[in-house]
């Protein structure tokens, strides 16, 4: 089959496409045929070699993906071959083998795939809204009435949050940089959208509460934003980092004075 390995660490440049041998399913494995293939910031951070997790070299990319059953293991009885399925890691902690024309799993880490959802938005349903679901409730105790909002919510994660929210019964609030990106933030079905490029953005965010600010934050870049959540959310809040990339400063008193819960996940 078809792969894509990387056969070193660092940019793009170190993936290459290779033929190696198709998998050949063990007992209560699968293989499936790679239909479609999500692209997550896990991926590329493990493809520079500074991830919490360093595969072995060479190693395929990929832990989400929607595909078909090509084969199964002795004892597979919920799957057979043609049956569509869809491919996570948030499924089994599998985070490899999907860039590529077939995958291997384990059957109890396979879901089948409703004839309604296309490969592609399987492809994007795994990490993204696990992500958003355990940010949301498990993490962010997010109750009905609350108002959250989304610091940049145009990305896969972001916009799974928003449709779990207003299913959830929160009022959404989601700040992109770009008249697209808020575009969608309004069709994805938030309540509000502001720009995150704009001075005093983050003022709007308060007004459109009350002046309370909301009671939940998600935050996709907690090294740029942290300090200004914590000025921003409401007395009580809570603040979940999904997203960081370097230090920042914060006052920890605005902890203390508005008894902030800043909660961080790693899916």
């Amino acid at each position: 089959m078809k792969s894509i390995r990387a056969h070193a660490f660092g940019g793009p440049e170190v993936l290459q496409l290779d033929d190696i041998p198709d998998p050949v399913p063990g007992a209560g494995e699968v293989v499936v045929d790679i239909r479609a293939a999500g692209v997550n910031p896990a991926d590329t951070y493990m493809r520079t070699g500074t991830y919490a997790i360093v595969p072995d070299l060479p190693y395929i990319p990929g832990g989400d993906a929607g595909g078909v059953v090509a084969a199964v293991g002795d004892g597979v009885t919920d799957f057979r071959p043609g049956d569509r399925v869809l491919v996570s890691t948030g499924l089994g902690f599998s985070m490899t083998g999907c860039y590529a024309e077939k995958v291997l799993r384990r059957a109890e880490n396979l879901l089948p795939l409703p004839d309604g959802v296309s490969f592609a938005a399987a492809a994007a349903i795994g990490v993204p809204y696990a992500t958003a679901h355990y940010a949301l409730f498990a993490r962010g105790g997010a109750q009905a009435g609350e108002t959250v909002f989304i610091h940049g919510a145009s990305g896969s994660v972001g916009t799974a949050a928003i449709q779990l929210a207003k299913r959830a019964g929160l009022t959404v609030i989601g700040s992109d940089g770009s008249a697209r990106g808020r575009e969608l933030i309004l069709t994805e079905g938030a309540d509000h959208a502001v720009d995150h490029t704009a001075p005093g953005y983050l003022d709007e965010v308060g007004r459109l509460t009350g002046g309370a600010g909301p009671a939940l934050v998600l935050e996709m870049l907690a090294n740029v934003n942290l300090a200004a959540d914590m000025e921003l959310v409401a007395k009580y809040g809570r603040i979940i980092v999904i997203g960081n990339r370097g230090e920042i400063t914060v006052n920890a008193r605005r902890a203390m004075m508005k008894e902030l819960d800043i909660r961080g996940i790693a899916l």
